[in-house]
């Protein structure tokens, strides 16, 4: 039995790789699983795209976050993503003809975005979010191809992906994507308004909210009836180290945006503040790469659409004991009630409320513990808060006195989520 592996990920990883095996012996066997094929485009030229309609989709569609290393070139790769699979490395996709996409036509950048499929035919794995790019109009995604003509070449090659057998073998794809790939684009709701189907266009297409938002299942794709109530994924914390952060919920429900107005969504989008919540972590380059470049109209689209999703929410786990919310009031009085007020409501010049948070109910506390462990980790300057800086408590407290104080919070205030344990807490540092 290998060290540090629960019952849980044993069983799912059972699971994970029976079912990559019934796939792979159907495609042994000789049952071709063909793709979810959609016709090409037509030419480039019969759409009414733009160069600068497509800067404007690259920019809040967040490409540059995701293809751009830390003090690196535009768009030249190399960023590292750390998934349950393996490592992998975003592509270059430059206009250099040997490491970018510079001999890409039009048809195979139609085909990248909506099958996730190369020019040579090889499949891409999802962490390049095709499932939601596939929901763009022809002409959006003409628009983008016609943008990134204008990128710069960079002959900057990639490492290879570090991937377990047999999460390396991409044929496995093909049967993955029959499983779990619609190629549709978005079809408007005919009961929703245009500023509504704006808002979902965007969110679950270009803004793939859902990819980090969303919980997955065991092989890796995003569980639909839970969309958008919170999902789980590894990036770096203050320190550099790469940690789990959760995605909160985005749904109109008491653990997500239930108090959040439209106006209140749009600010954050737009500026990374509200008087909700604050941006840090992974979502600073959210904002500041990608949604503060939204126009109104769209900021106020997605608000729109977000509050206008049913309620949703994800089982309740692990509830707290009365013995570990004694000790976290206690924590929670001599380090948190000055600034965060002993009500939880915060204030405007000292701490953000905690009372109805989505960050603290999020399913899994990660960002939570991270914001306690290392101190909130925000955009540099220009980006200014008027607040006071929260301190690391990494190093002043526990394992168990962080545990308590987090399943105190989650559990105080109104706020209804799961225990926190030390082994977590741990894990996170």
């Amino acid at each position: 039995m290998s060290p540090g592996v629960s019952n849980t990920q044993r069983t799912g990883r059972y699971i994970f790789y029976t079912a990559l095996a019934a796939i792979t012996a159907l495609l042994l066997s000789g049952f071709v699983l063909q793709s979810n094929d959609v016709s090409g485009p037509a030419a480039l030229e019969s759409y009414q795209a733009s160069i600068e309609e497509g800067h404007y989709l690259a920019l809040i569609g967040n490409c540059a976050s995701c293809h751009t290393v830390t003090g690196g070139k535009p768009y030249a790769g190399g960023v590292e993503f750390q998934t349950p699979f393996g490592t992998l490395y975003s592509t270059n996709i430059t206009m250099d003809r040997e490491a970018g996409i510079g001999n890409w036509s039009f048809a195979d950048f139609y085909r990248a975005m909506k099958l996730g499929v190369r020019p040579d035919g090889a499949h891409l794995y999802p962490a390049f979010p095709y499932p939601a790019f596939a929901k763009l109009t022809d002409t959006d995604i003409a628009s983008l191809y016609l943008y990134m003509q204008t990128i710069a070449p960079q002959s900057q090659r990639i490492p290879p992906n570090d991937l377990q057998f047999p999460y390396n073998f991409r044929p496995l794809l093909h049967g993955w994507n029959q499983l779990f790939h619609d190629t549709g684009t978005y079809q408007a709701d005919d009961t929703q308004s245009d500023s509504w189907n704006r808002g979902a266009y965007l969110t679950e297409g270009l803004g793939h909210c859902g990819a980090c938002h969303t919980p997955r299942n065991i092989l890796g794709a995003e569980v639909q009836d839970m969309a958008l109530t919170g999902g789980v994924y590894r990036d770096r914390v203050k320190t550099g180290r790469f940690r789990e952060w959760s995605g909160v919920n985005l749904t109109p429900h008491a653990t997500g945006l239930a108090k959040w107005s439209d106006a209140d969504i749009a600010e954050y989008l737009q500026s990374g503040q509200s008087r909700h919540a604050v941006v840090h972590g992974p979502m600073n380059e959210v904002v500041m790469n990608s949604t503060r470049h939204l126009t109104d109209a769209d900021a106020s689209a997605m608000a729109g659409y977000l509050k206008g999703i049913p309620a949703n929410s994800q089982p309740l786990e692990d509830e707290p004991s009365s013995a570990s919310l004694e000790v976290g009031e206690v924590v929670y009085t001599v380090h948190c009630g000055s600034c965060h007020l002993p009500t939880g409501l915060g204030d405007e010049v000292l701490g953000v409320a905690l009372a109805g948070s989505a960050i603290v109910q999020a399913p899994n506390p990660s960002s939570l513990l991270n914001v306690i462990l290392y101190g909130p980790h925000l955009p540099p300057p220009p980006f200014v808060v008027n607040r006071t800086k929260m301190k690391m408590f990494g190093k002043r407290l526990s394992d168990q006195d962080i545990a308590d104080v987090a399943t105190y919070v989650r559990s105080n205030f109104g706020n209804d989520a799961g225990a926190v344990t030390a082994e977590q807490v741990n894990a996170q540092r």
